[in-house]
C-alpha cells in the first residue's frame, strides 16, 4: 500500500481540538480543515460524531460508545458463527461415524 493510499491518523485530541475550532469559528468546515491540513470530509465527519456524542445528533445516530459497542457484538457474533459452523462439522461426522 502506498503513502498516499493510508489515511492519516490522529490523536483524539487533535481530533476534539480540530471539532471545536469548526463549532466556534465564522468559517466554513471546509476553510477550517484547508488551514488544519486534514480533509473536510474527515473534519466533518468528527464534527457530525461530535454532535451525536453530545446528544445533538440526528434521532438514531449512533455515539462512539454504541459504536465501539456494536463493533464488538459484531466480532463476538463472528466469532459465534465461526464456532457454530465447527460444531456443525463435528456433528455430521460423528453421525456419519456412528452409522458405520
Amino acid at each position: 500500500m502506498s503513502k498516499s493510499n493510508r489515511s492519516k491518523r490522529y490523536t483524539e485530541e487533535f481530533k476534539r481540538d480540530a471539532v471545536e475550532l469548526a463549532l466556534a469559528s465564522d468559517k466554513t468546515v471546509t476553510e477550517v480543515a484547508r488551514d488544519l491540513g486534514v480533509s473536510a470530509e474527515g473534519l466533518r465527519g468528527w464534527v457530525k460524531q461530535a454532535k451525536a456524542d453530545r446528544g445533538q445528533g440526528r434521532p438514531g445516530e449512533l455515539t462512539s460508545d454504541e459504536r465501539d459497542e456494536l463493533k464488538q457484538l459484531r466480532k463476538q457474533n463472528a466469532e459465534q458463527a465461526k464456532t457454530i459452523e465447527v460444531l456443525r462439522k463435528a456433528a455430521v461426522f460423528f453421525a456419519k461415524e456412528s452409522d458405520r
